[in-house]
C-alpha cells in the first residue's frame, strides 16, 4: 500500500447509504441505478487507466442526529455553487420547500480505486448492471459539491499527512505508547482466532509491515459495528485518535469473544456423551448464570400461573363444588406446574403442559355475569323490534323469561328452533340473551363427527385440544352465558364417536353440573349455562337427544311480512353495509313487492336481502362515478424540480407528504354529493336483477296437458310447490318412476296405480269391468328437479290426480293445489308442516288448496292474511279430492257408482 496517494483536485462522488467505506479496505459493490451505472460507465469503464471515484455516506431522511461533519442537499433543488461549511460538526440543510425531503450527505469520504469491472445485462428487461470492487485509499473533505448529468461531482482536498508530518507524529510519545497498546491487543485478538479457526498468518504479516495508523482502518473496517461507529472512525482525522478508537473497538472485540468462549467451555464441560442432545439447553442455562438471572419461575410464568390459581381457587365455593372439585383442580394444577418447573422450553411436552396449565388458569370457574332486572316489557318491545311476526314465538320466548324472573336458578327446558334458513332462529337467540344481561357464545356443529370436539381430546394426543363447549367457555370469560347450539340437526357420527351422543350430558341437568372434558380430566359445571338450539328440521335429530329439547317451530314468512321485514330492517342495514343512505338511493314499495313475487321464493328473507344488495351495489357504482374535484388554495403551487423528476424518471422511490390544502369541510363533504336520489323502477330491477325469475303462470303452464297435478310438500327450506307428470307409451304394462325418489314414494306411486286400475270402471277410465288399464302400454311418472332427491308421505293424493288425468285425459285446475297421503281403500291420511305447504302455495298464487280433513286443526296456524286469499277444501276420502281438483267437479260422478 502506497503511503502518499495524488488525489485530484474533483471526484466523482458515488453515495454510500448508511455505510462506510474506511482507508484499505475492499468492497464489493452492485451498481443498478441509472445514476450510479452511468457514473461507473463514464468515469471507470471507458477509462483505459484505472479510474478513481470518491465514496461519500449518505444518511438516511429521517437520521437526524449528525456524527461528524455533514451537510444536507436538498432533493428538490441541487446547486452546483451549494458551498459546504468544513469541519462543522452541525448538519447544513439548503433552502428547500419540503424539508423532509432531504439527503445528509457526510462532508468526509474516502478515495477509492478501482479493482475490477464487470459487466452484465439483466433478462428479459435488458438493464445494464456493474459490479465494481473497489480498495479504499485515503480520506478527504468535500469543498464544493455539484452535478454533472445525473451523478454528482465534488471538488475535494486530501486530508492525508504528509510524509514530514507523519514522521512527526511518529516519534511523539502518546503515539509510540498507543501503537503498542493497539498491536499487543490486535496480536491477542489475531492468537485467540487463530486458535478458534487456525487462521490468522495473513493479518500477523500486516502488522509487521503495513503502518499502524493503516492498521486501525484495518481491523476496524473487518469488525460488524454500527453507521454512528463508522463515521466516527472516519473523522477521525489525526492519528492518535484514530489509534485510541481502534484499540477500544478491538479490546471489545476481543471480551466478546472471550465472554463466549467461557460459555462454551462451561457447556462443554457439563456435557457427556449421553447428554450431547441437550447442547443447546445447557448452553441457554449457562447464559442465564452468566447473566445472574436464574430465577426458572419468573422466565417460564409459572409464579403467575400460581398467583391465578390462588386468585381463581381461593374465592369462596358452593358445598358440592368444594367437595368434587376443589381437590381434583388443586392436584391437577400442582402436578402440572412440578412437571412444567423441572422441564426446559425445549423439550417435548412443555409447549402442551404450558397449554393445559393456562386453560385451567383461564377458565371461569366461578367468575359469571351480573344479571339485570328482567324486564318483560322491554324484552317484548326488543323482539318486536328486531323481530316482524313470528307471535307465538315471541310469546313462548316471553313465557321463558318471565319463569327465569320469578325463579332465576329454575331449570327451564333447552329451547330448539327449528324452521327454514333465514327466518331468524340465531338472532333470537341472542335476543334471549340481551334480555336476560348474558353474554352469548355461539358453537356450530354443523358437519361435526368426532366425539372429541364436544368432549375434548385426552392430552396424550399429540395437538389434543379442549371441546368446542369449554372452548367458547374460555372466550366469553364467564361460567353463565347463552351458549347456542347452531345446526344441531346436522351433526354426523363415524368411527370417531357419535357428537350427538355426547350431547346428551350436556343438555341434561341432572348431568352437565359434572360435565367431564377428556382434555380438562376435572369436573366443570354447566348447570350455569342457558343452552339454545337451532336446527332445519327436526327429524335427523336422534329421538333421545330430540327429547331433552323444547321444539319451537319457525315457519315461513308471507308475502306481506317480507314486505314490512324489507322496510323495516333490511333496506336500512343494507344501505349502511354500503356506505349510502336515502339521499342516494330509494326503493319504493311497490319495487320491494316486486322483487319479492318475481325473483324470491323462498321461506325465509336472505335471497331478498341479496337482491336488494344487488341494487345498493349499482347506486354505488353511480355515487362512486361523480367525478367533481376539490380546488387547490390559490396559494398552493406544484412541486417540480430536475432532481424529483429525474429521480421519478429512473423509477426510484421517492417519500412524499401529504400537505394540507385547505380545504374545509363543506367541499370535502359535497366531493361526492348527487344532484337527485336514485329511485328504483322496473327498469332498473331488469337492469341489475335480470328478466323476472318467476311470473306467476308456472302452473298453468304446467297442467295445460293431461297427466300433470300440483302437490305440495315439505323440506329443509321450507313449504314448495312440487309438480307431478305421468304419461303412458305402448309396452308391457310396467310402471317406470323417476326424479331421485325414496322408498316411500315409490310405495305411494304403486297404491295410486292399484287404486286407480281398481277403480276404473267406476271412474270412466274403462268401459266394462275387468279391463286392464295397462295392458299394452306403461306408465312413466317423472317428479322434475331430478337432482333434487325426493321422499315422505305425503304425495298419495297428487299421484292418484296425475294417473286420473292421464286416463281420462282431461286437465287438472291449475290453481289448485294438494298434499296427503291415502290408504289403498282410498281414505285421506293427515300429513305434517301444513302451515309451511300453505305459505307456499301463497308466494306461488295458488288459490285453492285441498286437505284431508284430519288437518283442519293445523289451519290456527296459517295466519289469517294469507288464509283470506285462499280456498280451502277439506278431503275425507279420494273420491273428494278429485271432485275439487279438476274444473267443474268430477264429469263422471253422476254416472258412476260413488
Amino acid at each position: 500500500m502506497a503511503e502518499s496517494v495524488e488525489l485530484p483536485s474533483r471526484l466523482a462522488i458515488l453515495p454510500f447509504r448508511n455505510k462506510v467505506l474506511l482507508p484499505g479496505a475492499i468492497i464489493r459493490i452492485r451498481c443498478t441505478s441509472p445514476t450510479s451505472v452511468k457514473l461507473v460507465e463514464q468515469e471507470l469503464w471507458q477509462r483505459e487507466e484505472k479510474g478513481m471515484i470518491g465514496i461519500l455516506p449518505v444518511r438516511d431522511a429521517a437520521e437526524v442526529k449528525p456524527v461528524g461533519p455533514t451537510m444536507s442537499q436538498g432533493l428538490d433543488s441541487l446547486d452546483q455553487s451549494s458551498k459546504l461549511q468544513g469541519g462543522s460538526s452541525d448538519s447544513h440543510k439548503l433552502d428547500t420547500k419540503n424539508q423532509n425531503d432531504v439527503v445528509h450527505w457526510h462532508n468526509r469520504g474516502v478515495a477509492a480505486r478501482a479493482l475490477h469491472l464487470s459487466r452484465g445485462v439483466e433478462k428479459p428487461s435488458g438493464r445494464v448492471t456493474y459490479i465494481v470492487v473497489l480498495e479504499g485509499l485515503c480520506r478527504f473533505s468535500v469543498q464544493e459539491l455539484s452535478t454533472r448529468g445525473t451523478y454528482h461531482t465534488a471538488r475535494i482536498s486530501s486530508l492525508e499527512m504528509t510524509k514530514t508530518e507523519m514522521e512527526q507524529v511518529e516519534q511523539d510519545p502518546d503515539f509510540i505508547m498507543l501503537s503498542r497498546q493497539f498491536k499487543a491487543t490486535a496480536m491477542e485478538l489475531i492468537s485467540l482466532l487463530e486458535q478458534k479457526q487456525k487462521t490468522g498468518g495473513r493479518t500477523k504479516v500486516l502488522l509487521e509491515t503495513v503502518p499502524v495508523h493503516k492498521l486501525a482502518d484495518i481491523f476496524v473496517a473487518s469488525f460488524e459495528i454500527s453507521f454512528e461507529e463508522q463515521l466516527s472512525m472516519l473523522d477521525s482525522v489525526d492519528p492518535k485518535v484514530r489509534l485510541s478508537k481502534a484499540t477500544e473497538l478491538v479490546d471489545r472485540h476481543l471480551q466478546s469473544i472471550r465472554v463466549a468462549e467461557k460459555i462454551s467451555q462451561k457447556v462443554e464441560g457439563q456435557l457427556s456423551k449421553s447428554q450431547k442432545e441437550f447442547l443447546l439447553r445447557q448452553q441457554m442455562r449457562a447464559i442465564k448464570e452468566e447473566l445472574g438471572d436464574d430465577d426458572d419461575d419468573e422466565d417460564d410464568g409459572i409464579s403467575h400461573y400460581k398467583f391465578q390459581f390462588q386468585k381463581t381457587l381461593g374465592s369462596p365455593w358452593s358445598k358440592y363444588s368444594k367437595i368434587l372439585c376443589r381437590k381434583s383442580i388443586d392436584f391437577n394444577v400442582m402436578l402440572s406446574l412440578r412437571r412444567l418447573k423441572k422441564m426446559q422450553p425445549q423439550q417435548p411436552g412443555y409447549s402442551s403442559s404450558r397449554a393445559y396449565l393456562e386453560l385451567l388458569a383461564d377458565l371461569p370457574w366461578q367468575k359469571a355475569s351480573k344479571e339485570i332486572e328482567l324486564d318483560l316489557r322491554a324484552a317484548q318491545e326488543r323482539l318486536d323490534r328486531d323481530h316482524y311476526g313470528l307471535v307465538k314465538v315471541k310469546q313462548r320466548i316471553i313465557e321463558y323469561l318471565a319463569v327465569r324472573k320469578l325463579k332465576p336458578d329454575a331449570r327451564g327446558p333447552v329451547l330448539c328452533f327449528v324452521g327454514p334458513p333465514g327466518v331468524g332462529k340465531t338472532s333470537l337467540a341472542s335476543s334471549i340473551a340481551s334480555a336476560l344481561g348474558r353474554k352469548f357464545v355461539r358453537i356450530s356443529l354443523g358437519g361435526v363427527k368426532d366425539e372429541a370436539d364436544i368432549r375434548g381430546h385426552r392430552r396424550t394426543y399429540i395437538g389434543s385440544m379442549p371441546g368446542r363447549l369449554i372452548d367458547g367457555l374460555k372466550r366469553v370469560a364467564v361460567c353463565n352465558p347463552v351458549m347456542l347450539l347452531d345446526e344441531i340437526d346436522k351433526t354426523g357420527s363415524d368411527i370417531r364417536g357419535d357428537p350427538a351422543s355426547a350431547l346428551l350430558e350436556v343438555l341434561d341437568p341432572e348431568q352437565n353440573k359434572t360435565f367431564n372434558d377428556h382434555y380438562l380430566n376435572v369436573p366443570f359445571d354447566l348447570s350455569k349455562v342457558i343452552f339454545v338450539a337451532t336446527a332445519n328440521r327436526a327429524q335427523p335429530i336422534p329421538p333421545p337427544l330430540l327429547d331433552r329439547m323444547e321444539v319451537i317451530e319457525l315457519p315461513g314468512y308471507t308475502a306481506e311480512e317480507k314486505l314490512s321485514i324489507a322496510m323495516r330492517h333490511l333496506i336500512p342495514r343494507v344501505l349502511e353495509q354500503h356506505g349510502l343512505s336515502s339521499e342516494f338511493l330509494q326503493i319504493p314499495e311497490g319495487m320491494v313487492k316486486l322483487v319479492i313475487h318475481r325473483y324470491t321464493r323462498e321461506a325465509g328473507v336472505r335471497n331478498l336481502e341479496r337482491n336488494l344488495a344487488s341494487l345498493a351495489r349499482a347506486a354505488a357504482v353511480r355515487v362512486a362515478e361523480q367525478e367533481q374535484f376539490v380546488p387547490l388554495n390559490k396559494g398552493m403551487e406544484g412541486l417540480a424540480t430536475p432532481l424529483l423528476e429525474n429521480r421519478l424518471a429512473d423509477g426510484a422511490e421517492v417519500e412524499m407528504e401529504v400537505i394540507p390544502m385547505g380545504v374545509n369541510n363543506q367541499d370535502i363533504s359535497n366531493t361526492f354529493r348527487i344532484t337527485s336520489p336514485l329511485v328504483v323502477d322496473e327498469a332498473m330491477l331488469e337492469k341489475v336483477l335480470g328478466p323476472p325469475k318467476f311470473d306467476g303462470r308456472e302452473a298453468e303452464q304446467r297442467v295445460a296437458t293431461p297427466g300433470v297435478s300440483v302437490g305440495l310438500v315439505w323440506t329443509s327450506f321450507g313449504g314448495e310447490v312440487q309438480f307431478v307428470e305421468a304419461t303412458a307409451m305402448v309396452g308391457k304394462g310396467e310402471l317406470h318412476l323417476t326424479g331421485q325418489l325414496g322408498d316411500v314414494i315409490k310405495e305411494s306411486a304403486q297404491i295410486a296405480l292399484t287404486w286407480v286400475r281398481t277403480r276404473a270402471a267406476d271412474l270412466r277410465l274403462a268401459a266394462t269391468e275387468g279391463i286392464n288399464l295397462l295392458e299394452g302400454r306403461d306408465v312413466h311418472i317423472h317428479f322434475p328437479a331430478g337432482a333434487v332427491p325426493k321422499d315422505g308421505p305425503s304425495a298419495g293424493v297428487t299421484l292418484v290426480t296425475a294417473l286420473v288425468s292421464l286416463f281420462s285425459r282431461k286437465r287438472m285446475r291449475s290453481d289448485t293445489a294438494m298434499t296427503g297421503e291415502m290408504t289403498l281403500r282410498g281414505l285421506v291420511l293427515p300429513v305434517g308442516g301444513i302451515k309451511d305447504k300453505i305459505l307456499a302455495a301463497h308466494r306461488y298464487g295458488i288459490r285453492r288448496v285441498i286437505l284431508p280433513e284430519k288437518n283442519l286443526k293445523d289451519l290456527a296456524e296459517v295466519p289469517s292474511s294469507v288464509l283470506n286469499n285462499l280456498e280451502i277444501h277439506l278431503a275425507k276420502r279420494m273420491e273428494d279430492v278429485l271432485e275439487q281438483a279438476f274444473e267443474g267437479g268430477c264429469p263422471w260422478r253422476q254416472h258412476s257408482k260413488l
